[in-house]
């Protein structure tokens, strides 16, 4: 029997609570596809600081190297005053150090609104009840969260905060090829965002994708500005396939069209690097103010289990399975708190796990 590593963290808040859903799916899955898999788990984030007074031990990163894939859950615990300095950069330290570690340059951010959800959508109805499908493709590990140098200079009225965005064309050309592969695989179109107008580096971004298109005939190449982009996403996000972006810009797009998907409790994401390992999380946050009161919405947390078959594994029909049986339960009426509607089957955490292990487990999936 195939045997399939998995380092499970699932961080802090809804964390732990979300995971316990996904992995209950994963164990459905073992059932199915006769496949094992052999969790490993391990602290991260706030969760971690009280044995080792860090947000990413190295006990942790031995477990995510002995492993085939990272299953991550959220983290940014409760920022308690007296703690600030404690709790501050928590997910900074843990995320992109994990990627980092790891090289997890490409970040895919599925966003789809779902025709029973369109009502959760904050856009107009005549927007929503076309719906949507589209892939936000964003660099990882370079750009302006990364670029040196950075830091602070003078005092006084003189004083100033400095940041360096740098991209290399390596790897603008590796993560352009990620988008394009992408888009042709679904419908053969790739947008890439940029800000050529006014930023050196994004003339040079433009450049080098326009580059990497010509490898691509068979796929529709279109530039744009980020702030029409943002707007674009608003107005008619019908329009877009798969959305190219640098780090800064894909990190505000991504969580954009995220929400008007309308929640955050939806939205899976992937973070790969060369090769087959990669890092699956929730696109949502720790949410400390609902966290052990059993109404997180853990769809976005299985879904992202299912890129990681997908993905890390190539088990692409047990990816499916799970899509389909996550949109079956929507289907059915069946929702948590952050997406429930006035006659919707008002569910829990744990409910919602079950409904989608019992359509996995269905003759029918």
């Amino acid at each position: 029997m195939d045997v399939k590593k998995i380092a499970v963290l699932p961080g802090d808040g809804i964390g732990p609570e979300v995971m316990q859903e996904a992995l209950k799916v994963l164990d459905a899955v073992q059932s199915k596809f006769n496949v094992k898999f052999e969790y490993k788990h391990a602290l991260v984030g706030g969760a971690a600081w009280d044995d080792y007074q860090t947000h990413l031990p190295e006990d942790t990163l031995k477990i995510c190297r002995e492993s085939d894939a990272i299953l991550f859950g959220s983290v940014g615990g409760p920022v308690r005053e007296q703690d600030t300095d404690k709790w501050r950069g928590v997910e900074v330290n843990s995320l992109l150090g994990l990627r980092k570690a790891f090289g997890l340059y490409a970040n895919l951010r599925p966003a789809k609104l779902y025709s029973s959800l369109a009502f959760a959508s904050p856009l107009r109805s005549d927007i929503s009840e076309k719906g949507f499908d589209i892939w936000v493709v964003r660099e990882l590990t370079g750009g302006i969260y990364f670029g040196k140098p950075k830091g602070r200079t003078g005092d006084g009225e003189t004083e100033a905060a400095f940041d360096t965005m740098i991209y290399s064309r390596a790897e603008i050309k590796r993560i352009a090829r990620v988008a394009f592969e992408a888009a042709r695989k679904r419908r053969g179109k790739v947008t890439s965002i940029d800000k050529a107008n006014v930023l050196t580096t994004m003339v040079f971004w433009r450049q080098v994708v326009e580059e990497i298109a010509k490898e691509y005939p068979d796929v529709e190449y279109e530039p744009m500005y980020v702030d029409n982009a943002a707007m674009q996403l608003t107005k008619n996000p019908q329009q877009f396939d798969v959305m190219l972006c640098g780090n800064m810009f894909g990190d505000i797009l991504s969580d954009e069209a995220a929400a008007l998907t309308g929640s955050l409790g939806m939205l899976p994401s992937a973070s790969i690097a060369d090769g087959s390992f990669g890092m699956y999380e929730p696109g949502g946050g720790s949410a400390p103010d609902i966290a052990g009161q059993g109404v997180a919405n853990p769809i976005a947390q299985i879904l992202s289990a299912a890129m990681m078959l997908r993905y890390s594994f190539d088990m692409v029909e047990a990816a499916e399975v799970i899509e389909t049986a996550v949109e079956r339960v929507l289907n059915d009426g069946y929702r948590t708190g952050d997406i429930w509607q006035e006659g919707g089957k008002n569910t829990g955490t744990s409910e919602m796990g079950d409904r989608i292990v019992e359509k996995i487990e269905s003759k029918n999936s």
